[in-house]
């Protein structure tokens, strides 16, 4: 008898184009309200398309994000999501103090609970920002009141990443009973591969990230967590002028192909919501 499928995370971090790291140097903060906001437009779209999918999933919402657009959380909720942190500011957690990080996630939360009338338990960091340099984070986010973080990383990047981490599901050390929670990653030629998502889902071929969560769900007999960004499945979105070739590269790839392929992924895999794939007690 073939096992039952296993129920894979899903998750989408919600921000706008322009809130993007790569383009802090760019974008300045107090031009965020002069931007043209299309985030809402583009939620609305993948609530829409998980609808149809009959697929429930966690939004970590950014809490600048979530002060301009009360209605957007709600309807989060109410269709039966996971509303989760990610933060106030989008700010590093490498770039900010332990006073700063602790004021920007309890402010984040405090306001999410505030709209919502719900309890906030899961944080990701922007950038996958937490790690060895830095893991007094997991204590402050313990001590804000979460109980889940997804905010390290384990691969080699040039902006972010924990490679020693473990890859699936654990409690760090000085977490206080915080559990981590890292996007997925496929190990090959003893090295972590990204296959959670993100500008990775864009670049390799569909049937590569298939195969890699996949295997994970099949040989690691563990369940994925993969993500996206509402700006990916907008190809329309205003560009950014001045950027480098590589942060155009990054950012811009493959936008028209996004929808299509998460619209397979969602047909080929099963899903869930992070709180329900991982908090609840496994049948």
């Amino acid at each position: 008898m073939n096992p039952a499928p296993i129920r894979n995370a899903f998750s989408i971090d919600v921000e706008d184009y322009f809130h993007v790291s790569a383009f802090a140097s760019h974008v300045a903060r107090e031009d965020w309200d002069r931007m043209p906001c299309r985030v809402e437009r583009n939620v609305d779209a993948i609530l829409a398309m998980l609808d149809e999918h009959k697929t429930h999933a966690t939004y970590f919402m950014l809490g600048w994000v979530a002060e301009r657009y009360p209605g957007l959380v709600r309807r989060i909720v109410e269709l039966g999501h996971e509303l989760a942190s990610h933060g106030y500011a989008h700010q590093r957690a490498t770039e900010q103090s332990c006073q700063e990080f602790r004021q920007d996630i309890t402010r984040a939360k405090a306001l999410l609970e505030d709209i919502s009338g719900i309890a906030v338990q899961g944080y990701r960091a922007p950038s996958f920002s937490i790690g060895h340099g830095n893991l007094w984070a997991l204590q402050c986010l313990s001590e804000a009141g979460y109980r889940y973080s997804s905010s390290v990383y384990p691969i080699r990047h040039d902006h972010y990443g924990m490679p020693g981490a473990p890859r699936f599901a654990f409690f760090p050390e000085g977490g206080h009973g915080l559990l981590e929670l890292p996007v997925t990653t496929v190990r090959l030629f003893n090295c972590n591969l990204p296959a959670g998502g993100g500008g990775y889902f864009r670049l390799v071929p569909y049937s590569v990230s298939r195969w890699c969560l996949n295997r994970v769900n099949t040989v690691d007999r563990q369940p994925c967590i993969f993500y996206f960004h509402p700006w990916e499945i907008d190809p329309e979105q205003p560009r950014v002028r001045g950027v480098s070739a590589r942060t155009k590269f990054r950012h811009y790839l493959n936008l028209d192909r996004t929808e299509v392929r998460l619209r397979r992924l969602l047909a080929d895999f099963a899903w869930d919501r992070i709180d329900r794939v991982f908090l609840e007690p496994r049948t």
